[in-house]
Order: C-alpha cells, then structure tokens, then sequence
C-alpha cells in the first residue's frame, strides 16, 4: 500500500461518449510518483480516459474525483484551475506552428494565469533546460524533429507544474532510439513526484521501464498484479 497521496480515483465509473458505451463500472486509482500505462488496441477507449481526467468527455455514473473535484459535480469555473494541474501530451505535438517555441510556451503561459514578463521568461528557460532544450527556444516547429518537437510538447505541459502527466501515445511517431529518450524523460517525472498516465498500444515500453499497467479491454479496466519477488 503506497503512502503517496491519491490524485484520481474512479469507483463503479460508467463513460458514454456519443452514446456509446465505453467504460462499464470501473474502478481507477492514481497516486503521485505512479506511473501508469493504460494498455490496449487502438480504439479500445485509452484516449477517451484520459479525456475523462480533464473533463472533455463527462462521466455518465460513478463516483469520479479527480484532484479533489467531483468530475460529476464540478462547476464550470472550476474546469480551467482542474486542466492548468493536469499537464497533456499528444501522439501529434499540437504546437503551434506559426511562432516560435518560445512564443509556443507564452502563449500558455499568458492564457493560464498573470504573469510578468520576467516570471515567463524565467519559467520557460526552466522547463526548457529540464527537457534538454535550452537553446531551441528561437526554433519553427518545422526546424525541429519529431523526438524535439515531443520534448518541447512535453515542456508545454510541465510549465503550470501539474500534478498529474497525461501522455496520449507520446512516443507513437517516434523512432525506437528517440522514443527511448522519451521514455527516460517521462520516468524522470514521475520520480520526482508528478504522476504520469500513458495510454499506449505498444507493450514493449512496460518491459524495459517499470510501471503500473491497466488494461484496456470489453469496457472494462483490468490492472496487472505482478508478485513481489
């Protein structure tokens, strides 16, 4: 039993989405410092949970806290503060492609709270550095590879300092060496106390980097207990 504080928990969760259903009284658990792969075959709901976590597809039944909110009851007001603790990463970047990368994480930076111009450019150089990006900040998206553009993404996602890290098959248009990199990256997060939930359908990331699997499947979720050794 971990003593880390829990972040999500779903219990006897019911999702629809265009009246399909697609989860069926599940139960979920998500603690800081975890990591997690929601395991399963395209389409088999992992993008429609993580989606749930930030309130972009609404929870038909269950109870469904996520940082301390009521995903079933919360106030329309209350879903910006949720998302700026919920750090998001997708398979296709979704940067900005007309500015520049450090105009990508003003942008964010601007839309999610008041800042001054110093407390930006201060943040930005951090998350930049964290990533191993420190001096790409006057780069195109264009200019950059796949494997740059997903750490500049994933930058984006850590400048609010979320709790929790939701990774939508980061590393699916990524090469194996770069998606490797990814991989250190993201468990280097997690370690240091911010949760990551990564959907994926590939099985080989759980072998080579230690987590919790969940697994996707007949609208059900199903955790993998390994015994202790």
């Amino acid at each position: 039993m971990t003593n880390n504080k829990m972040l999500i928990e779903y219990r006897n969760v019911s999702i629809n989405q265009q009246e399909q259903p697609i989860f069926k009284d599940i139960n979920f658990r998500v603690y800081e410092k975890d990591f997690i792969y929601v395991y399963g075959r395209v389409g088999s709901g992992k993008s429609t949970l993580l989606k749930s976590f930030y309130y972009e597809v609404p929870v038909l039944s269950g109870d469904s806290n996520v940082l301390e909110y009521d995903l079933r009851a919360i106030k329309k007001r209350h879903i910006p503060h949720l998302r700026r603790n919920l750090g998001i990463i997708f398979q296709d970047f979704k940067l900005l492609i007309d500015r520049s990368v450090n105009d990508n994480l003003k942008f964010v930076l601007r839309a999610t709270g008041k800042r001054t111009r110093a407390e930006i450019e201060t943040r930005i150089s951090e998350v930049l550095k964290y990533v191993g990006m420190p001096n790409k900040g006057y780069k195109m998206p264009h200019e950059l590879s796949g494997g740059e553009q997903q750490r500049i993404a994933i930058a984006r996602a850590l400048l609010n300092s979320p709790r929790i890290l939701l990774a939508d098959e980061p590393t699916g248009n990524l090469d194996n060496e770069t998606g490797n990199s990814l991989m250190q990256l993201l468990h280097k997060i997690s370690q240091e106390g911010t949760a990551v939930v990564m959907a994926t359908h590939n099985p080989l990331w759980a072998e080579k980097y230690s987590g919790r699997i969940i697994r996707c499947e007949d609208c059900k979720l199903t955790e993998e207990i390994h015994p202790e050794i």
